[in-house]
């Protein structure tokens, strides 16, 4: 393996990362993310464009802003790491997934994976930060799965059943999610989470998208027991279910495949 590609790999993720912090602040404040500079976190000024490299910034800085000396929240350097890594697991281990792929499947399938992984991840990222699920960001991602699969079983390289049964593992998992919620009246789960479940059921599809049901639940529950431990959380204090839905189908499509 070229580490020299790794790194310059895992540095265009990094970007991508902090982009995504963009991305997300803004669409959560109503603002628009496409137009306008970026600006500090604690004092509102304009950065310069050598504030903005990913986590060097705020290596180099220490954690503080440049303007100002304000600690800078963490979400900066986790997010922009997340996607770095990201960007490198599609490298490096990702094209596992990609040596079954025939033509042109053979050039869809990793463009596929890879959106696939940053739609989902800015999805747990908005989640995780900010309780949001961003709905139009979920809207593409629904559509991109679907219409990949869709050209798929155009092209004959998957079933027609199979895309029937990604549809109904896809509306399964969020009727259940929506039942839930009705019946704790909301207090078990948000608005946005049966949407999020039946995107992460249709990309897991067939049984896999009831295990990756399972496995969210298990870790969402070991990670509140967690913080009720620590004292970070209270009994009947909720807990954004969104990342943990996510972080379950990537673990769920690696036990499928490996």
């Amino acid at each position: 393996m070229n580490w020299l590609l790794v790194g310059i790999v895992f540095l265009i993720g990094s970007a991508v990362g902090s982009f995504v912090n963009v991305l997300v602040s803004r669409s959560v404040e109503g603002k628009n993310w496409a137009t306008g500079r970026s600006h500090c976190d604690a004092c509102g000024k304009t950065l310069r464009w050598y504030d903005l490299f990913p986590l060097f910034s705020y290596i180099t800085y220490r954690g503080k802003s440049r303007c100002c000396g304000k600690k800078l929240s963490l979400a900066h350097p986790l997010v922009e790491g997340l996607f770095g890594a990201l960007f490198v697991w599609w490298l490096v281990v990702g094209f596992v997934f990609f040596r079954l792929a025939t033509t042109p499947g053979i050039v869809l399938q990793p463009l596929f994976w890879l959106g696939t992984g940053v739609l989902l991840l800015i999805l747990a990222v908005a989640d995780a930060l900010y309780g949001v699920i961003l709905m139009p960001i979920l809207w593409v991602a629904a559509a991109w799965i679907y219409g990949y699969r869709l050209a798929l079983a155009m092209t004959g390289v998957y079933r027609w059943e199979d895309l029937g049964l990604t549809i109904m593992a896809g509306l399964l998992s969020f009727l259940f999610l929506w039942l839930l919620r009705v019946i704790t009246k909301g207090r078990g789960m948000g608005d946005g989470d049966p949407y999020l479940a039946f995107v992460t059921g249709s990309l897991l599809s067939g049984m896999a998208a009831f295990w990756g049901m399972l496995l969210s639940f298990i870790l969402g529950s070991i990670w509140g027991i967690g913080l009720l431990i620590l004292g970070n959380k209270k009994l009947g204090q909720t807990l954004p279910f969104g990342p943990f839905l996510v972080i379950a189908a990537f673990v769920t499509l690696l036990f499928i495949r490996f």
